[in-house]
């Protein structure tokens, strides 16, 4: 009898503890049910903004190519288009952080663009208007995707965390349309279409970014305020480590900027070689997010870099070239997730701050700087490795969880 009593009690205990871990097991399950059904929401938030990414960048750079272009002052009206498109975003993002609306932001960058198109007579006029529009709409689009981003990113260690608990793929979705909007909008702008088809693509895009407009503002309001995240109270202030941190992460943004207009590989204008790059561009810059997912920032930083750096030294096989572009571009969304995660209290500032340094590494090549040899690519490469290793490793050891 005394046999059976440990046995009937041993059995007991056995099924409490499997009904415990069962318990314990569910609730992580409805977590991600939930996770899963707020994400289904954001997807499709980030999912508008991308695609209207696309146009935005489409309908500024058909505008510049078909009409602006023809104009005395196309030197300048680069340049400013320009500063106004990417150095103006610094200051619009310290405005969206305070403002905390930032789909009006957004809408009022592609009513600006639409409005270029009413400025074709008036060329400088017309490229400081679309490249304020850009801005705008980049600051506004970018500020909710980052809070999307950073928001819904799982601690890590959780049962229902990504491997490194953080959720870059948003970032890089967001970023990667605007390559094939300005490809195919200077493509467009610059060929030799029959008459009529420009003048339609002009009303086409004007119409197209007024709408985009009202569509953000539709999805947003949707969203509001069940699952729409609003901005963190503005704080642009950080530690030592953090400020040497983001200048690491700065630096690295200004060199790939500079590289992706001074190379130029002597097979790009040869069949459909142009086009694989502005793809490889693309997709590297929404792999980087998803792979930075799965194995980490250092790890996909290290070996996207690296393996970059070699292909550098074969700029004659289109193989090489390709994969050496696709692979330098995945750290265009660690570096805007690093920044902002230093400036939690500050994500338009964050953003801007790395647009800021586009227009940096645009200088040197519209200044007239001649273009380095490819050898030099693998050196840069290497050199945007550290620096991005040393700006994660110490906002690691500042503020980045």
């Amino acid at each position: 009898m005394l046999n059976v009593g440990h046995a009937v009690l041993h059995l007991t205990l056995r099924v409490q503890h499997e009904r415990a871990y069962l318990r314990q097991r569910t609730v992580p399950c409805l977590a991600c049910l939930r996770k899963a059904k707020h994400m289904r929401k954001y997807w499709r938030i980030i999912s508008v903004y991308s695609i209207i990414h696309f146009l935005v960048d489409f309908a500024c750079a058909f505008l510049m190519f078909r009409r602006i272009s023809q104009s005395q002052d196309w030197y300048v009206c680069v340049l400013l288009y320009n500063f106004c498109a990417f150095a103006m975003q610094l200051p619009i993002g310290v405005v969206a952080d305070r403002l905390n609306r930032n789909y009006l932001v957004a809408a009022a960058g592609c009513v600006l663009v639409a409005a270029g198109y009413g400025l074709a007579w008036a060329p400088v006029a017309a490229a400081i208007v679309i490249g304020l529009g850009n801005g705008l709409f980049h600051i506004g689009g970018g500020v909710d995707v980052l809070n999307i981003s950073m928001n819904t990113a799982p601690k890590s260690g959780s049962n229902i965390a990504p491997k490194y608990g953080s959720n870059i793929a948003p970032l890089g979705v967001f970023v990667s349309p605007g390559a094939f909007g300005v490809y195919f909008g200077t493509l467009l702008g610059r060929g030799d279409a029959p008459a009529g088809i420009p003048n339609l693509i002009v009303l086409l895009s004007a119409a197209a970014i007024v709408i985009a407009a009202a569509i953000i503002i539709a999805a947003a309001r949707r969203a509001w305020p069940g699952s729409y995240i609003q901005n963190a109270v503005f704080s642009p202030e950080a530690r030592r480590s953090a400020l040497i941190a983001a200048a690491c992460l700065f630096i690295v943004v200004c060199l790939r900027s500079y590289a992706g207009l001074a190379i130029n590989f002597p097979w790009k204008s040869a069949g459909y070689w142009g086009l694989a790059l502005v793809c490889a561009t693309v997709f590297g810059k929404a792999a980087g997010g998803f792979l930075s997912d799965r194995f980490g920032t250092m790890r996909t930083a290290t070996v996207s870099l690296g393996i970059a750096a070699a292909l550098f030294l074969l700029p004659q096989y289109p193989a090489s070239g390709i994969a050496a572009v696709l692979l330098f571009n995945m750290s265009m969304p660690i570096t805007l997730w690093g920044v902002a995660e230093l400036f939690p209290g500050a994500k338009g500032f964050s953003f801007g701050l790395l647009t800021f340094a586009l227009f940096l590494g645009f200088l040197p090549i519209h200044l007239g700087a001649g273009r380095p040899p490819f050898w030099f690519f693998t050196p840069l490469a290497a050199a945007s490795l550290i620096l991005l290793c040393a700006g994660l490793r110490k906002a690691k050891g500042s503020l980045i969880k």
